[in-house]
């Protein structure tokens, strides 16, 4: 198993990938998943890469947004049937427990970075697919997009990558269970209903609306943005009096960012503030 595929190099606006494309365009980093041949499915080398791109994406000031989506008409299909899922049946309990921990590290990856993540959903969106997009901080939708939490249909257990934790938190432990118990497909209208998509969208308009979704939120006060992003995931673990008293202490830091300050002078003045992220 690959370990360093292709280590990520700073700055990402001159980094090429292997294994997924990526464009920068002012504060917005799109991923696109490459493989339109057979649904964009992941291979070892990419889930090393595109953890390695996250990780990178902790020291990359002027990136300040991720937009993650898919080539041809699909987000992703999950792991390769014949690149993973062939050799991890040879594999023993070792290299088994070394994949799993790799490919829940890309979660993890994800869930650390300081940019919001934002998934442009269309097509087939399954296994490992469907955990990329579940783990990105929203989702927009293409009316074709199908998700599937495809885990039992191969013999495996639904909590995979994180998905018995986080699934739950977006569209709640009853619906989860269903999705994780048969695997069956979430269409793009019973997603929205259901909270896991943010919105539809059509096919031609889904990734230009991602990424000015991406913009307004790179455009915006970055240090507060990160904060929001860190109490998001760290409140899980709290009591609500807890939480509380750690927004108390993080918004009082926020207080003393210079773009807390611009807010008010453009306020006082009538103009809109223009936001540089210190």
């Amino acid at each position: 198993m690959t370990q360093f595929a292709n280590p990520v190099s700073l700055p990402l606006a001159g980094y090429t990938p292997r294994h997924f494309l990526l464009s920068v365009e002012g504060p917005v980093a799109t991923v696109t998943f490459n493989r339109p041949d057979k649904k964009n499915p992941l291979t070892f080398e990419s889930y090393r890469e595109l953890t390695d791109f996250f990780h990178a994406c902790k020291a990359e000031e002027s990136v300040k947004a991720v937009v993650v989506t898919g080539a041809g008409g699909n987000f992703s299909s999950g792991g390769d049937v014949f690149e993973i899922i062939g050799p991890l049946v040879e594999m023993n309990t070792k290299g088994l427990t070394a994949f799993t921990r790799m490919t829940g590290e890309l979660v993890k990856a994800m869930r650390a970075a300081p940019q919001p993540v934002i998934a442009a959903v269309e097509g087939i969106c399954a296994g490992a697919g469907a955990i990329v997009a579940m783990a990105s901080d929203l989702r927009l939708a293409a009316p074709s997009a199908k998700v599937a939490f495809l885990f039992n249909k191969v013999g495996l257990a639904g909590c995979d990558m994180g998905a018995c934790a986080i699934l739950p938190r977006i569209i709640g432990q009853g619906r989860a269970s269903e999705l994780l118990y048969t695997g069956r497909f979430m269409k793009a209208e019973e997603g929205e209903r259901w909270g896991f998509f943010s919105r539809i969208v059509d096919e031609a308009e889904l990734l230009p609306e991602a990424q000015a979704l991406a913009r307004e939120i790179g455009t915006g006060p970055t240090y507060a943005n990160t904060m929001t992003k860190r109490m998001l995931a760290m409140e899980w673990a709290m009591s609500v009096e807890e939480a509380i008293e750690a927004e108390a202490v993080a918004q009082a830091l926020c207080m003393t960012t210079e773009d807390f300050a611009r807010a008010y002078r453009a306020f006082a003045a009538k103009e809109k503030p223009v936001f540089q992220g210190n």
